[in-house]
């Protein structure tokens, strides 16, 4: 066999190359990102208030926090809203739907900080009181994608599935959610990305988080703890964004 009949090795699909690229480039900015932030910080001659917010241990101890609030946040609304989504897509169900969009809109409608404010006085501050706030303000985006994402799914396939002799739980769980994962998955998405933006309110009630950077510089008037707390929560948010785009990927159906 000659160099010229040797077979050609498999070529990535055309299709697949932009995918992989556009995986990667999100990861390649925050990395540039974080390194330009931190050469910038290392130019800068740092009072002694600054030095006490700008190191290592603080830093991390604050990505830890705003991080703990995302996860538990993020929890609790997969809790409540993914089966509320399902009970309000259910046509016999169609009095109570309005009822859980009604009060999964409340969320939203209500100012976050004025939110936090109201759960100050039942709940005192704390780490608590600003997840209160943060499932209220989350809830939306999974419970109205859910009841579209179960809504949407063929009725000839749940016509089959019972011809099959599926029980209605075999087909909700069978054919039902997971036809309604790329919906689902997409509003987790929007709110892990909003979770982590309203996080930052959080150094209000003592819940910690980048948002006490934030306020602290502003309180201070020292620019440099301000813009490191917002920059690397905006990391965090597009971060959190690829790896619900990752996920998206990796879980929808095949052949969707």
């Amino acid at each position: 066999m000659t160099a010229d009949t040797l077979p050609a090795a498999p070529a990535l699909p055309a299709a697949g190359r932009p995918a992989a690229l556009r995986h990667l480039l999100t990861p390649a900015v925050v990395a540039v990102v974080l390194v330009a932030l931190y050469v910038w910080v290392g130019t800068l001659e740092l009072d002694s208030i600054e030095q006490r917010s700008l190191n290592a241990a603080v830093i991390v101890a604050k990505a830890v926090e705003h991080l703990e609030m995302t996860a538990a946040a993020t929890v609790l609304v997969v809790i409540i809203a993914i089966p509320l989504g399902i009970v309000a897509s259910r046509a016999r169900n169609r009095f109570i739907a309005p009822i859980i969009l009604t009060a999964g809109n409340l969320g939203q409608a209500v100012p976050c900080i004025g939110l936090l404010v109201l759960c100050t006085f039942l709940m005192g501050v704390g780490f608590q009181t600003a997840l209160v706030g943060l499932v209220a303000y989350a809830v939306l985006p999974v419970l109205r994608n859910t009841m579209v994402g179960v809504q949407q799914v063929d009725p000839a396939l749940i016509e089959a599935a019972r011809g099959m002799g599926m029980t209605g739980g075999q087909i909700l769980r069978r054919v039902e959610l997971k036809l309604a994962v790329p919906a689902i998955l997409a509003g987790l998405r929007t709110a892990l990305v909003l979770t982590v933006g309203v996080a930052t309110l959080g150094a209000f009630v003592a819940a910690g988080g980048f948002g006490e950077l934030i306020i602290n510089g502003l309180k201070l008037n020292r620019m440099p703890v301000t813009i490191v707390g917002g920059v690397l929560t905006a990391c965090i948010a597009f971060l959190v964004d690829w790896l619900g785009g990752l996920a998206e990927d990796l879980l929808k159906p095949r052949g969707m």
